[in-house]
């Protein structure tokens, strides 16, 4: 392999690696379980739009909630080798500005909300079809079906005003065992499906700030279906589906079972020779309880990928 079509390797392994770390809280992730080379240090920037309608816990007094939502974010990931195996750590901390409008006991209102989201850290592990490999070593290997899992935390760092009935934190953990299947297709397809459970610990400081809210496991479904137009190009159709979750304050069940689903699209695209964009839209198709929010995104990349000598 030549030094040209190697660099040209490398480019396209950064592209499939953006979409194998999460900017947002939003779960349509395309190509997480990617097969990226070991040893490969990556700066991930990203910006997020959301608007649209919020059904809040129905203990609280405010309805006809509409928000918009602006968060940029800046993570790091980490590729490295787990017994044999292809792993990935990586950290994102956002940061948010939120406008919210609605009905507080019946009268109009609004307020705005600006300080950090809640931290989110993920590792993942491709436990079968992806041994730790170089960058060379995956352009000489052929396309595999890859079996991934993952486990992904959520930390309460966000803004939390315990007598605040709006805030930009959840003021409590969340952890997302994960299970994917990433399967090509011929050349240039390839069909990604995941299947999570999602677990909350209680916020003991819920509103007015003496209430300990609670919520279920949430099961969390995830599909995919993308096409390389080039090596560096490729576009998916995204689809979620998540249910359960349901909440409960002082032990008060507030009847709010989820059971909601999302679609979007997703377009990555190289930029350079170490750089890589992606843009990626979503907006609620079934929504019986939640949020039911048009999002735009796009994220910046780049990477270190050590380069192995050519064959003289």
């Amino acid at each position: 392999m030549t030094d040209l079509a190697l660099r040209s390797c490398v480019r396209t392994l950064c592209c499939l690696l953006l979409c194998a770390a999460p900017l947002s809280a939003q779960d349509l992730d395309p190509r997480s379980y990617a097969h990226v080379p070991v040893n490969g240090t990556f700066l991930v920037s990203g910006f997020s739009l959301s608007h649209g309608g919020v059904v809040t816990d129905p203990s609280l007094p405010i309805s006809d909630i509409n928000a918009t939502v602006e968060t940029p974010s800046l993570g790091l990931a980490r590729s490295f080798s787990l017994f044999g195996r292809t792993a990935q750590v990586f950290g994102a901390l956002p940061y948010s500005w939120a406008q919210v409008s609605g009905k507080v006991l019946g009268d109009a209102a609004s307020t705005s909300r600006a300080g950090l989201s809640d931290m989110r850290f993920r590792l993942s592990v491709l436990v079968r079809g992806a041994p730790a490999s170089t960058a060379l070593e995956i352009a000489k290997s052929p396309r595999r079906t890859i079996l991934g899992v993952s486990l992904t935390a959520v930390a309460p760092t966000g803004q939390f005003f315990p007598d605040k009935l709006i805030n930009l934190g959840s003021n409590r953990w969340a952890f997302k065992p994960e299970f994917a299947v990433s399967k090509p297709m011929g050349d240039r397809w390839l069909v990604d499906v995941y299947g999570a459970l999602w677990l909350f610990t209680a916020n003991d400081s819920f509103y007015p700030g003496t209430s300990v809210r609670s919520q279920a496991p949430m099961g969390a479904f995830q599909a995919h279906v993308s096409y390389n137009f080039q090596r560096q190009l490729w576009a998916a159709f995204d689809a979620t589906y998540y249910v359960g979750g349901a909440t409960t304050v002082q032990g008060v069940a507030n009847g709010d079972h989820q059971s909601n689903a999302r679609v979007g699209g997703t377009l990555a695209l190289p930029v350079g020779r170490r750089h890589s964009v992606k843009l990626a839209v979503s907006r609620g198709a079934i929504v019986r309880f939640g949020a039911n929010f048009t999002t735009f995104s796009i994220g910046w990349q780049t990477g270190w990928v050590p380069m192995p000598k050519p064959a003289r």
